[in-house]
């Protein structure tokens, strides 16, 4: 994992200095909130419906169990003791005080984390597969590559004022978990013929109040031109960007009006000139040395298979049931990538208490060579564990309430804040998935249903990535009312697709009835327990679901 250097250290303690400065001359009344504004931007405050809330960047979405241990203590001291993770792998507070915020950030760096381009018109996060340097299905550690961007992005000079927030994910797998076709830029580490890694580039992809699937500008750009590329996608993004209407000023927009062929074209004039110069081209040293940041830990050379592992799967059910929801393969012979589901039936999804944080850091601490990771699903993740040790893992998580097995099932739903905590959503998300959950919480049927997974934002902005769910739910205000769009076959994998709106808009009262009409249609017309509901969608369309629902609501 990446650690900070001197200039680090010393460029995140005097912004939380300056930012301190800044607090003060708020609250004694020297600014205005709209003077205010932009600057508490910068550093990741925001103010919602009924408190401040606090955004910290969790970079690619590792952390170490001193990191977590620090969030379980702000979350403790400083808000009400649980926190918030994000599609974004961020943290949110969401009930600080903003006098505490300068102590929460000045305990933060001192744990080498920050809230800095969490907001703002600028490249936020870069995020990554979840599994990174672990999975089996790996081309290359992701993160190195996610690193190298987030170095050059942090406070970049030409582009810390954009016409909008800018995206970027990195995925370096057959399976993309990282949902990088929904991003500004969308990276695919590969490798050609010659066993040279590049990058696929896709750009323009996004979600929110006009959705696309983003558009593939190169099929194989060389490793050493990752910077000179992606500096020449936001030169022209910021050149042409729209700055009169924020509702346009995305890059998706711009590809959109202008033409992929344009754009493309606009794009390698730029990356010309820029290779021109010579200055951002990528040296095969610089490239390794961030890479020996992310070194493996050192594995034992154990068999693929777990004798200890056998004999408690036969003898323990609720085990044999994570292991069968929450494992993934790893490269490494023995060890396996677990998932802590932050779903528990009736739980806000993604949020988790301090006393739950302090759990997983002391598990990971132990069994997972110090190393955490944060998906965009909003769960936690194991990266390296023993396959010998996952029974005594997997009754730690039950001490801790964390032992749910629905990875990829019906009730492990995205969902946003929504409008218990957001000033722009229109609906609530967490009471209705958490109904959704309630209804669909008996294990059995969410493993008949099989893979689905439901997702839901309060409002157009799509936080909750509803465009891209199997199921998606948009929250909408009808004369006051909530109301819920429903959107059918979406996807945020390597086959992206955006979801088709099926009938009209249905109460809160309605929402949970009408997502078991959909799931009966898909059992009644699946072949067989093999096909998902994502290809039964795909294969069968719209009128089936469409016609069901038509029946019930009439």
């Amino acid at each position: 994992m990446y650690r900070y250097d001197q200039f680090d250290r010393q460029f995140v303690t005097e912004r939380v200095a300056e930012f301190r400065d800044q607090v003060a001359r708020r609250l004694s009344g020297e600014l205005t909130e709209d003077e205010f504004k932009p600057l508490r931007l910068m550093n990741g405050v925001y103010l919602q419906l009924h408190a401040y809330m606090l955004r910290i960047a969790i970079p690619y979405g590792s952390l170490t169990p001193r990191q977590l241990r620090r969030l379980a203590e702000i979350a403790r001291r400083w808000d009400r003791g649980y926190g918030h993770f994000t599609t974004r792998q961020n943290l949110q507070f969401h009930w600080i005080k903003l006098k505490d915020v300068p102590d929460i950030l000045s305990a933060l760096a001192e744990v080498e984390m920050h809230a800095i381009q969490t907001s703002g018109n600028c490249i936020r996060n870069v995020s990554a597969d979840h599994y990174a340097g672990a999975a089996a299905d790996e081309i290359a550690d992701p993160r190195v590559y996610a690193e190298i961007l987030r170095q050059w992005s942090a406070l970049h000079p030409e582009f810390s004022f954009l016409p909008r927030k800018f995206k970027i994910a990195v995925s370096a797998a057959a399976d993309d978990r990282a949902a990088i076709q929904i991003h500004d830029i969308g990276l695919e580490v590969k490798r050609n013929e010659a066993g040279e890694i590049g990058f696929g580039v896709f750009v323009g992809g996004g979600l929110g109040r006009s959705p696309f699937i983003a558009k593939k500008l190169r099929d194989f750009l060389p490793e050493a031109e990752l910077l000179s590329y992606c500096e020449a996608i936001l030169r022209v993004y910021n050149m042409y960007g729209r700055r009169d209407n924020k509702f346009k000023a995305r890059v998706k927009i711009l590809l959109h009006e202008a033409g992929q062929e344009e754009i493309s074209r606009q794009v390698e004039a730029e990356y010309a000139a820029i290779r021109a110069q010579g200055r951002l081209t990528l040296p095969q040293a610089e490239i390794d040395r961030i890479r020996a940041y992310f070194a493996p830990p050192a594995f034992e050379d154990l068999p693929a298979r777990s004798a200890t592992l056998d004999a408690a799967l036969a003898s323990d059910e609720g085990l044999a049931r994570f292991v069968e929801r929450n494992l993934a393969a790893h490269k490494q012979p023995g060890y396996g990538v677990v998932t802590i589901s932050l779903k528990a039936i009736g739980a806000v999804p993604g949020d988790v208490t301090a006393e739950q944080m302090e759990a997983i850091a002391d598990i990971a601490e132990r069994y997972s060579a110090g190393d955490l990771r944060v998906s965009h699903e909003q769960n936690l993740v194991l990266p390296h564990v023993k396959l010998d040790d996952l029974p005594t893992v997997y009754a730690l998580l039950q001490k801790a309430g964390l032992e749910t097995p629905n990875a990829g099932l019906i009730s492990d739903i995205i969902c946003c804040p929504g409008l218990d905590y957001c000033s722009l959503a229109n609906a609530r998300s967490i009471p209705l998935a958490q109904r959704i959950a309630e209804r669909f919480g008996d294990l059995e049927r969410q493993t008949l249903i099989g893979d689905l997974k439901i997702k839901i934002s309060g409002c157009i902005n799509a936080c909750g990535h509803h465009h891209v769910g199997h199921i998606g739910i948009l929250g909408v205000d009808r004369k006051g009312e909530e109301f819920y769009q429903i959107t059918l076959g979406g996807s945020g994998d390597q086959n992206a697709s955006l979801g088709e709106i099926v009938g009209k808009g249905f109460s809160s009262a309605e929402v949970v009835d009408v997502i078991e009409t959909i799931v009966d249609t898909y059992l009644a017309r699946r072949q067989g327990p093999e096909e998902t509901f994502l290809a039964c969608f795909r294969r069968v369309g719209e009128a089936p679901f469409r016609e069901a629902l038509y029946a019930t609501a009439a």
